[in-house]
């Protein structure tokens, strides 16, 4: 039995790419995407820097490809007749559907595309940020959020909320956690 999990925005590293194009297989299917989406994902997940994958127009795209291209990698030679599940993780969840077939690959470059460069362009609007906050009372983690005008973006579980808003409230939150919570500034 194999359950899936494809995840979001913040999983692409500088050159994270680079190990398919060793295999032309993959290589060749990664230009393709990029095709799809209208993005060079062979340049951005090789030779990219951080900063240029960071941007969500460009991080969002990169993340389904990969999560594709790896797909089609484990569930090759009959495997996916074993897959009793499949889910993603926000940006992910486009990668689940295609790997679902409820997308085709194309599609979901092409919506993963509009969602980034939609999310990139709300982004412009108002200067904002994420930060995760692992531990601590719920409760007690809402209530310190409400003070700070935060909003939680993302309930992950495990004890985990992803917080968004004004980078000052969030450098606040991160300046004085609450007693038993650590806070995560995220790469979004």
């Amino acid at each position: 039995m194999i359950i899936v999990v494809c995840p979001g925005q913040g999983s692409q590293k500088p050159g994270f790419l680079s190990p398919w194009h060793e295999h032309p297989e993959h290589a060749r299917r990664l230009g393709e995407l990029g095709d799809a989406a209208g993005l060079d994902l062979v340049t951005h997940g090789t030779t990219s820097d951080a900063d240029t994958i960071r941007d969500t127009a460009v991080a969002q795209p990169l993340i389904v490809a990969a999560g594709i291209v790896a797909l089609h990698a484990l569930l090759a030679d009959g495997r996916d007749a074993y897959v009793a599940g499949i889910a993603g993780h926000s940006v992910g969840e486009i990668t689940a559907a295609a790997g679902a077939g409820i997308l085709t690959d194309d599609e979901a470059m092409r919506v993963v595309r509009t969602r980034g460069d939609a999310m990139a362009e709300a982004a412009t609007i108002t200067r904002t940020g994420m930060s995760a906050v692992v531990g601590g009372d719920q409760d007690a983690v809402l209530a310190r959020l409400a003070e700070l005008d935060l909003e939680p973006a993302n309930f992950n579980g495990g004890g985990q909320i992803v917080v968004a808003g004004a980078p000052d409230a969030l450098a606040a939150l991160q300046a004085e956690p609450l007693r038993g919570t650590r806070v995560i500034p995220l790469q979004v």
